[in-house]
C-alpha cells in the first residue's frame, strides 16, 4: 500500500523533490485531523510578457495601441482600463472583469522588471531576487513558513517554481491525478475497494508512529533516517489526502486555468495546501501582438474570475490572497511583424485577504516609462522617489503574509532599505 502511494506521488510529481528538512518536519509533526485552515495564496503567471497597455495601464496615445484611442479608455472606480469588449476573443473582457472585481482589486503600475529576458525576469518576479538561483518563490516560501506539514503545501503548474530547498514542490497536472492521490489507499483508486478498513489503517499508523519514536534515540545513517521518515510521512500524507476526494468536482472544466484552479481549491478545502502557482503561457507576442493579447488577456481574467467565484462557493474567498503578474511587459511600439517585443516596465494586480481594493499605485508616462514613487505616500514623484522593483513587492508580500520576520524569510533577505519599504501598500 505504501509503495502504491509513493508510486502515485511520483507520477504526479510528488515525493521526488522533498528536501530532507521538509521530510523530517512531516515525519515529526503531530496528527492533524483538520489540516491547514488558511490563508491560501494563489499566484497567477502570465508567462511570456503581457501587454499591460491592453489591460490595467491604458495609453491610447503615441501609437502605443491600435485597438483604442485615449478617449475610449474606460473607468471603474479608481481604475482606468483599456476597453477590449469588442476585441476579446472569448474569456472575460476587461469591462466585465473590473465591474465584478474592481472594488477588490489593487493595481501596481510602473513596475521596473530591470531585465528584458524571460528566465531572469521570471525568477525576479517569482522570488524578488534577480541575482540568485537559490531563492524560493513567494508561494514556496509562504508554504514553508505557514504549512510545511501539509502534503501538497506548495502546488505549482509551471513557470519559475524554485523552492530554495525549504518545502516540497508538488505537481498535480490533472484532476484525475489528484483523485489518484486522494484514493491511494484504495485498489486502483476505487473508494469502494480499500486495501484495509479504517481500523486496520489506524493500527498501521499507530505502529509506524511507535516505531518511528522508538528509533529516535538511536544513531543511524542519514539514508536510513530518510527512508524511515519517508515511510512514516507517506502514511500520514495518505490519510490527510483522503480529505481531498470529497472536494474534487464531478465535472472537469475545459479551460486550462480553471482546471488548475479546481486542483488548488480542492487541496485548499481539504487543508492539505497553502499556496499554488498557476500559469498560462504564450504571451510572448513578437508577432501579431493585438490578436494574441486579445485572446490571452481575456483567458487570464476568466481564470482569475473562475478561481474567485469557486472560492466563494467553497467558503474560501475570505481566506484567499491572489497575485496576478508577468515577467515583463511589451514595448510601446510595434515591430514589422505587427508584434511587440520585450519591455522591462510592467504592472501587477492583487486582491484578497488584507488587501484594500479599488486602488491604483504607481504609473507610467505617455512613453510607457515608469514614474518614480514615494514609498512613504505611494504617490508618483517625477523628480524623486524610487523605482519600484520586484524586491519591493516581495517585501510587502512577506509583510502581508506575516512571514517577514520568520527564520526562513531571514535566510533569503531581499535587501530592501527601510526607507524604501512601501508603507501602507495593502491598506
Amino acid at each position: 500500500m505504501r509503495r502504491e502511494f509513493l508510486k502515485h506521488c511520483a507520477l504526479a510529481g510528488l515525493g521526488v523533490t522533498i528536501p530532507v528538512q521538509a521530510m523530517s518536519a512531516l515525519a515529526n509533526r503531530p496528527p492533524d485531523e483538520e489540516g491547514y485552515a488558511g490563508p491560501y495564496y494563489v499566484v497567477f503567471n502570465a508567462s511570456g510578457g503581457w501587454d499591460t497597455t491592453y489591460l490595467m495601464d491604458p495609453k491610447g496615445v503615441n501609437e502605443i495601441n491600435r485597438l483604442y484611442r485615449e478617449g475610449d479608455i474606460v473607468s471603474h472606480g479608481l481604475h482606468r482600463i483599456a476597453p477590449n469588449k469588442q476585441h476579446a476573443a472569448g474569456g472575460l473582457c476587461n469591462e466585465e472583469f473590473y465591474a465584478e472585481f474592481g472594488e477588490d482589486l489593487l493595481t501596481l503600475n510602473g513596475l521596473d522588471y530591470s531585465v528584458n529576458n524571460h528566465s531572469p525576469g521570471e525568477r525576479y518576479m517569482a522570488t524578488g531576487k534577480l541575482d540568485s538561483l537559490a531563492y524560493p518563490t513567494f508561494a514556496a516560501l509562504v508554504a514553508a513558513c505557514q504549512g510545511p506539514q501539509c502534503p501538497l503545501a506548495f502546488l505549482t503548474f509551471g513557470n519559475y517554481s524554485a523552492t530554495g530547498n525549504v518545502v516540497a514542490m508538488s505537481r498535480v497536472p490533472y484532476l484525475q491525478s489528484l483523485t489518484g492521490l486522494a484514493n491511494a489507499d484504495d485498489v486502483h483508486g476505487n473508494s469502494q475497494a480499500p486495501y484495509h478498513d479504517t481500523f486496520a489503517l489506524d493500527r498501521i499508523e499507530a505502529t509506524l508512529r511507535d516505531a518511528h519514536e522508538s528509533l529516535g534515540n538511536y544513531p543511524r545513517l542519514p539514508r536510513s533516517i530518510r527512508g524511515e521518515n519517508m515511510l512514516y510521512a507517506a502514511q500520514l500524507n495518505s490519510k490527510a489526502l483522503r480529505r481531498v476526494a470529497e472536494h474534487i468536482p464531478k465535472t472537469v472544466p475545459k479551460e486550462r486555468l480553471s482546471q488548475q484552479a479546481e486542483i488548488a481549491l480542492a487541496s485548499f478545502k481539504a487543508g492539505v495546501c497553502v499556496a499554488a502557482n498557476l500559469t498560462i503561457g504564450q504571451f510572448d507576442s513578437h508577432a501579431n501582438n493585438d490578436v494574441d493579447q486579445m485572446k490571452l488577456i481575456p483567458e487570464l481574467l476568466a481564470g482569475v474570475a473562475y478561481l474567485v467565484r469557486r472560492a466563494e462557493e467553497l467558503g474560501l474567498r475570505e481566506r484567499l490572497v491572489v497575485v496576478i503578474q508577468s515577467e515583463m511587459g511589451r514595448t510601446p511600439n510595434y515591430n514589422q511583424g505587427n508584434g511587440k517585443d520585450h519591455w522591462s516596465i510592467g504592472s501587477a494586480m492583487f486582491l484578497g485577504l488584507g488587501i484594500r481594493g479599488n486602488r491604483v499605485i504607481g504609473a507610467t508616462d505617455e512613453q510607457q516609462f515608469a514614474l518614480p514613487l514615494d514609498p512613504q505616500t505611494l504617490t508618483t514623484q517625477p523628480n524623486q522617489g524610487i523605482r519600484v522593483r520586484p524586491e519591493h513587492v516581495h517585501e510587502s508580500l512577506r509583510e502581508l503574509a506575516g512571514i517577514a520576520d520568520h527564520p526562513l524569510s531571514q535566510r533569503f533577505p531581499l535587501g530592501v532599505k527601510n526607507e524604501e519599504r512601501l508603507r501602507g501598500f495593502w491598506h
